[in-house]
């Protein structure tokens, strides 16, 4: 058997196949035209849906009547103007903002980020608009519903067509076959979070090294494809469009420019390279000149300026209206927590904060006050706790303690790290110091961010998922943070906690 046929069996050439199908159906580049023509009507459908409901909400059914002016009354035709001209603006505000380029499209908060930037933008112009024309009639009280309306709208649209998109990727469409040149440990890190990476639209055929030949599969099914010298011909057999380069796994620089020379200005195919030691300093890169030579600077935290506001205001805002709500639950558990068994209320644990600065963070006790003693007649579960950090079955846990960690009630008290800004609401899983050197290279990424009382990992099965997967899920929130993202996160932490998966 050839090593064609020997490569053909593998799974994710069943993919290439609906790749392949879907492509001779329809055109990868015509798929998108088709994508972004439906995204520009409903844009203009939603907006002009969103300023027509504030029109008739304010003037025909006087919604906040009585926090705006009661007697006004404005005819249908003054406002026609607005109305009909606002979809064309939009879209073209839109447009400036990137939000048709395919770059910015399906990848996460991003897009919705965009469209809220822009929406914002489209009301200043109005108001802007309304000083310098003074005979331009602009109520308050539709403004403001037509703001709300508009993003909730688009941003709502493009959510159920994104969900659309994802369903059409099962059948080939949307997908770009990717391969990843550079077969050491950086390539195959690349490798399994994009292969995680489920809605990504990259298709990952396989590996291209510089010295390995096409073999069996070196990870996660996926195979060495051929040399880098095959690069153009694996490229036209597997129609690949997304070449990746681990920068770590191409020694030379001469080798770099010839693989940029030849396929850098290709319309067939966009290259890209990992970051390499960057991908260890995520904390953002600034670019300045010295003497005219560009030099990178790492930035010692991962959120600067408006980033930082943003999450303080997040953090404070929901943590002081949490607090004042919860307050008479966060006095019977106290009580509860007393009752159940002799010992503090209030459990101290030694963790690890920003920029390394430890700290004590707060939970309400749940275990026994002699756990060593409990845990000394359990070898086996010793072993558990060291690998893992977890015990599912853990002989330690008061009666009350289990159900305070089923919902994850025993970290309520951390609200009150947040007020000492020593936690944020969102972020990644907060570890003690023996648990640094399980994040290996990473750990440098994770102590530029505070850590978070829920987070990724939180939603995603808490403590069911491996310790890798914990990492992974950490290093995802750190790269891509947006107060997006942030307010995402809060949204599915209540099903999740309801759910009490992976919960003990």
């Amino acid at each position: 058997m050839s090593i064609r046929s020997e490569i053909e069996r593998f799974p994710w050439m069943a993919v290439s196949t609906k790749i392949k199908k879907a492509n001779e159906l329809i055109p990868r580049s015509t798929q998108w035209l088709l994508y972004v023509t439906v995204l520009v009507l409903s844009d203009a459908l939603m907006t002009f849906a969103a300023f027509l409901l504030a029109y008739y909400l304010r003037f025909e059914a006087k919604f906040l009547a009585g926090w705006f002016n009661q007697n006004a009354s404005v005819s249908f035709k003054t406002y026609s103007i607005l109305l009909y001209s606002m979809p064309f603006l939009w879209l073209s505000i839109f447009a400036l903002n990137g939000l048709y380029s395919k770059d910015n499209l399906l990848g996460g908060t991003r897009e919705y980020a965009g469209v809220f930037r822009s929406v914002v933008t489209g009301f200043l112009l109005i108001i802007f608009a309304g000083f310098v024309d003074t005979t331009l009639f602009i109520a308050r009280g539709w403004l403001f519903m037509a703001w709300g309306f508009n993003f909730l709208f688009v941003a709502g649209a493009r959510f159920w067509l994104r969900r659309a998109i994802y369903a059409l990727r099962r059948y080939g469409f949307f997908l770009t076959p990717a391969v990843i040149v550079g077969a050491n440990q950086e390539g195959r890190w690349l490798a399994e979070q994009l292969l995680k990476w489920q809605t990504s639209g990259l298709h990952l055929v396989g590996f291209v090294d510089k010295k390995t030949p096409a073999t069996f599969p070196l990870f996660h099914d996926l195979v060495s494809l051929g040399t880098v010298e095959q690069l153009g011909e694996i490229i036209e057999r597997y129609n690949v469009g997304e070449v990746i380069l681990a920068s770590s796994a191409i020694s030379t620089r001469d080798y770099l420019l010839e693989i940029f020379r030849k396929y850098g200005v290709s319309d067939k195919v966009n290259i890209r390279m990992s970051s390499g030691l960057y991908e260890i300093l995520t904390t953002g890169l600034t670019v300045s000149e010295f003497a005219y030579v560009p030099l990178v600077y790492v930035n010692k935290v991962r959120l600067t300026g408006s980033d930082t506001i943003l999450k303080f205001l997040l953090d404070y805002v929901l943590t002081i209206a949490s607090l004042l709500v919860l307050s008479p639950l966060l006095l019977v558990l106290a009580i509860l927590v007393k009752l159940s068994s002799p010992g503090p209320i209030i459990h101290k644990r030694r963790v690890m904060g920003l920029n390394g600065k430890q700290f004590y963070a707060y939970k309400f006790r749940t275990m026994v006050i002699n756990g060593d003693e409990v845990l000394a007649q359990h070898p086996e579960l010793q072993e558990e706790l060291v690998r893992n950090h977890k015990l599912k079955n853990d002989p330690r846990v008061t009666r009350i303690g289990v159900f305070l960690r089923k919902y994850s009630l025993d970290e309520l008290p951390q609200l009150f790290n947040v007020l000492k800004r020593e936690m944020s609401l969102v972020g990644p899983r907060m570890i003690s110091p023996e648990e640094v050197a399980m994040y290996k290279q990473f750990d440098l990424n994770l102590l530029t961010v505070l850590p978070g009382i829920t987070g990724v990992w939180q939603v995603s099965g808490r403590s069911d998922i491996s310790y890798e997967e914990r990492v992974r899920l950490d290093m995802y929130y750190i790269r891509n943070w947006s107060i997006w993202l942030d307010l995402q996160l809060l949204f599915q932490t209540i099903p999740a906690v309801l759910k009490s998966r992976g919960a003990y």
